[in-house]
Parts: structure tokens; C-alpha cells; sequence
């Protein structure tokens, strides 16, 4: 390839490790990169909850627009936050291996309880504005109180440690990967077979145009197959509920001696009652679809 690939992103220090992290991967192949950075609509709108914004792919659909528009090549997403269903004329070209995908309770110092679950005092005030998180900590600890938080990781922190929360969820990909100092707070890591995952957290999905063969065939030497066929069973689920990141929906995929073992956990809303499963399969053929019967059937 002649020209740079133009790659879009958002503009938050996550975000544009997620860039670069791949602008790297394109360098070892050879391949000269650049990054545009395009604001969506996740970004610009601050102070509304996202169960209460319109629509779905709050953090995308700007970046997909420029990404059919040929004003970028390539769109570095968190795959979590893409749709079941792309856009038409786009592909997901490749996965990204995956980072730890776990949540972390972070709790302030002066409230933590190691008698509670979680370590968390009684009657806590948690930060998160993800549906999943809220219905999950009120699953185990129904005693908490919940608050909308938004903003990047930094200034979602940064809003614990000025004690407006008593403890915040939050995931360890972001926290790994922008190598962030917590010392000063206590850390819960949440095991992810008990506190479920959003489908494809801790992933990295590359989007192009669907002709651009060219770019296709230079990202398949990136796209990690593994990692591949066990975020289709994920989001499998997610889009046989025809649900955005937004859904009250866990759902987190391993390989274990050759079989696919999953745990799901799902809500109709935040404040119901989450259902649990725990399924194991020799092929992901049809796993999607058993998930959400044994889903249905607790709900």
C-alpha cells in the first residue's frame, strides 16, 4: 500500500492507546498508519445516563459514518460498544487478542469491610452507569445505592477519589492497559465466571469498508481466531436479543480442554432480578441460541 492507512478513533487516552496499539501491529507488517480522531455522540453528551440517550452505538456511529464517507480506512473499536449487526457495506476484518475482561470495584479506602462482599461497607454508594453492572452488584449486594457516573477512566477515578462515590465498577482492560496507579485505592478484581463480563469486553474489533480487500487482506495477519470464535458465541446472545451495549446482559466465552465453557447472566432491566447459567458444549454451533433459552426460562 502507497498512501498510510488512516485510522479513526476517539479521542480518549483509552481510546487512542486502542489506535495505537494497532498503528504498532500495521508498523511490524510493514504498513505506515495515522490516526484521525472523531467525536461521537457518546462523548459529546456528558450528563445523560446512557440508558437514557437515544438509539444505540453512542460511541461509534460517527466513526462508522467516516469510515463509509472514505474519509478513514480503518475504525479501532472497543468491540463491546459495536452493534450485532454492522452497518451495510462494513465488516469486522479482525479480533484483537483479548485483555483480561474482568470488572474491578475500586473502593475508597474509608469504605471498605472485609466481612461484606466484595469488601464493600454496608449501604455504599457505587458509581456506574452500565445496566449490566448495576443489576449484577444488586444481585450480590442489594443493600448498596447506585449513581450514574460518566466520563473516561481518568476523570471516573479521579471522581472517586474526590469522595463522590464510595466505590466505583469499572473494567481492568482500560485500567492494564493505560497502566493507571490505584494504590491508593482498594482493589476488588470481580472473577468473571461470578461477576459476568459485557459480550467481547477486553477486545479490540477493526472495522472496514467491505470492497477494501486490499486492508482486509493486510488485517487478517492481526485477527486472533481464538479470541475470534469465542466473542461470536457472546455476542450471539446479545444479538439474539437484539440488544445494544446498553442490555443487562453478561456474557463471557473460554476454551477449556477443546470445549466452549460459558457463563451468562441477564436482566430484564437494572433493578430486576438477574437470571444465571452456566453452560459447557464440545462446538459454539447453536450455543448462542441455548444461552438464551436457558436465559429466558429464569426471566
Amino acid at each position: 500500500m502507497n498512501n498510510p492507512i488512516i485510522i479513526g478513533s476517539r479521542g480518549s487516552d483509552l481510546a487512542l492507546w486502542q489506535a495505537r496499539h494497532v498503528q504498532s501491529q500495521l508498523a511490524e507488517l510493514g504498513h505506515k498508519a495515522e490516526i484521525k480522531i472523531i467525536k461521537t455522540q457518546g462523548d459529546k453528551i456528558q450528563h445523560l445516563s446512557f440508558d437514557k440517550m437515544e438509539g444505540k452505538g453512542f460511541f461509534t456511529k460517527e466513526i462508522e459514518n467516516a469510515l463509509l464517507n472514505k474519509e478513514i480506512d480503518l475504525a479501532v473499536h472497543s468491540h463491546k460498544d459495536l452493534e450485532t449487526t454492522n452497518p451495510e457495506g462494513l465488516v469486522i476484518a479482525a479480533v484483537s487478542e483479548r485483555e483480561n475482561p474482568a470488572d474491578l470495584l475500586l473502593v475508597r479506602k474509608d469504605c471498605i469491610d472485609q466481612s461484606q462482599k466484595f469488601d464493600l461497607k454496608k449501604d455504599a454508594v457505587v458509581g456506574t452507569s452500565s445496566a449490566r453492572r448495576k443489576a449484577q452488584i444488586l444481585h450480590f449486594r442489594p443493600d448498596v445505592s447506585i449513581e450514574d457516573i460518566r466520563g473516561n477512566v481518568n476523570t471516573r477515578v479521579q471522581k472517586l477519589r474526590d469522595g463522590k462515590f464510595d466505590a466505583i465498577l469499572i473494567a481492568l482492560a482500560g485500567i492494564k492497559r493505560l497502566e493507571f496507579d490505584l494504590s491508593d485505592l482498594h482493589v476488588v478484581e470481580m472473577d468473571p465466571t461470578e461477576f459476568v463480563p459485557a459480550p467481547a469486553q477486553g477486545v479490540l474489533g477493526l472495522q472496514v469498508r467491505e470492497d477494501d480487500s486490499e486492508i482486509i487482506e493486510v488485517l487478517r495477519k492481526v485477527d486472533n481466531e481464538e479470541v475470534s470464535q469465542r466473542v461470536k458465541v457472546e455476542r450471539g446472545v446479545l444479538k439474539i436479543f437484539n440488544g445494544g451495549c446498553q442490555l443487562p446482559l453478561g456474557v463471557y466465552c473460554v476454551r477449556k480442554n477443546g470445549k466452549f465453557v460459558v457463563d451468562a447472566a441477564m436482566a430484564e432491566e437494572w433493578n430486576t432480578k438477574v437470571a444465571k447459567l452456566h453452560l459447557e458444549s464440545e462446538t459454539a454451533e447453536g450455543m448462542a441460541q441455548k444461552i438464551v433459552d436457558g436465559l429466558k426460562k429464569q426471566l
